[in-house]
């Protein structure tokens, strides 16, 4: 009999903390998984890769944008389809997603914990400040929130995060997007679809660095081919709402943009605020990231990292094999399955799909 209330517990309900408690599950272990939000299924499932990718498809569908080759730029018909349209669905499909989730912890006889986790010592969790809980093996999967740069005065309304875009009330006319990377682009390739003026800026010159560079380049031509405008290699100073409803994005280099709506999506930051990693002597590197070796196991031998917090590819199919890895390690559980690159889904519109290295 193990000293402890659980073998495992994972902190957080994505992609990669499903993964985790169900390998462990399957090894008979006893897991349980800690949960501050009332739904399971992290930013992936309530706020971010599945609402967002529902979102995609209403615009493909409703735009006609598929025919395109056939109907030309008759695709566009932006001032028949409002935001309801495209989001309409998001509400349900998130719902069933929650369930299936929730349905498949409990099939594996994991216990679901409603509440925050902090720790109080490398084997005890605080939840809530109210009750504590025990663990042999402890996995942080709390994945990420957007970034706001100091200076970007994010309302929820005219300036928002990539988690708040798609509770806009109506589609805007004009759109800056700000950040390249993959969800920036992804937002970006949507919006320039539905016939919106986007204007995408970033402050490297190249965007999507670990991608293959003649994929990028396809890429650009087919976005400034629906109308996008890049401002690559400019910086962002400041971002602010007019008294007009207009917002203003002033760059480095003295230009001004003035759009109906910014979208900021300058990278995300790990979500470890309440965890009190201070009582473990536990040191998060940039962005609030946990440092973790090629097992997932952080400087505290009991204590795993997985999924988004980690750092790059901040994918939901790599935060599941991350998961698992991780609890195969813990409870040395063998892997026979043959170890291949992982392959990359990048969502904009056309997508792109690689896998292995580039040139």
């Amino acid at each position: 009999m193990t000293k402890f209330d659980y073998d495992m517990v994972v902190i957080g309900s994505g992609p990669a903390g499903q993964r985790a408690a169900i390998q462990a599950a399957k090894a008979n272990k006893k897991v349980a998984i800690v949960e501050k939000n009332t739904c399971v299924g992290g930013v992936c499932t309530n706020s971010g890769t599945i609402p967002s990718k529902s979102f995609r498809e209403a615009v493909l569908y409703l735009t006609g944008f598929q025919q395109r080759s056939m109907y030309g730029s008759a695709y566009r018909l932006k001032s028949r389809i409002s935001m309801q349209d495209l989001t309409f669905r998001i509400s349900n499909i998130v719902k069933h997603e929650n369930q299936v989730i929730e349905d498949q912890l409990k099939r594996n006889n994991i216990d679901i914990i409603s509440g925050t986790a902090g720790f109080i010592d490398k084997h005890t969790l605080s939840i809530s400040g109210e009750d504590t809980i025990t663990s042999d093996k402890v996995v942080i999967a709390v994945g990420t929130y957007p970034y706001h740069p100091d200076g970007f005065e994010v309302d929820g309304k005219d300036i928002l995060d990539s988690d708040q875009v798609l509770n806009m009330p109506e589609l805007p006319k004009s759109l800056t997007v700000i950040g390249a990377g993959i969800i920036g682009l992804e937002y970006a390739s949507w919006f320039c679809a539905l016939g919106i003026e986007v204007t995408l800026v970033d402050a490297k010159p190249n965007m999507l660095s670990f991608v293959d560079g003649e994929i990028v380049e396809d890429l650009k031509y087919h976005l400034r081919d629906m109308g996008m405008t890049f401002r690559l290699g400019e910086k962002v100073s400041s971002v602010k709402a007019r008294k007009d409803s207009s917002v203003e994005t002033y760059l480095e280099s003295g230009k001004k943009i003035i759009t109906d709506a910014v979208l900021v999506s300058a990278g995300r930051q790990g979500a470890i605020d309440k965890l009190n990693l201070e009582a473990i002597n536990l040191e998060p590197i940039k962005y609030g990231r946990i440092k973790v070796d090629e097992n997932f196991q952080t400087s505290i031998d009991n204590i795993y990292a997985v999924g988004d917090v980690v750092g790059f590819p901040a994918l939901a199919s790599t935060g599941m094999r991350q998961g698992r890895l991780a609890s195969e390690h813990a409870f040395d559980i063998k892997d026979d399955k043959i170890d291949v690159p992982l392959p990359f889904g990048i969502w904009t519109i056309p997508e792109i799909s690689l896998v292995g290295e580039t040139e």
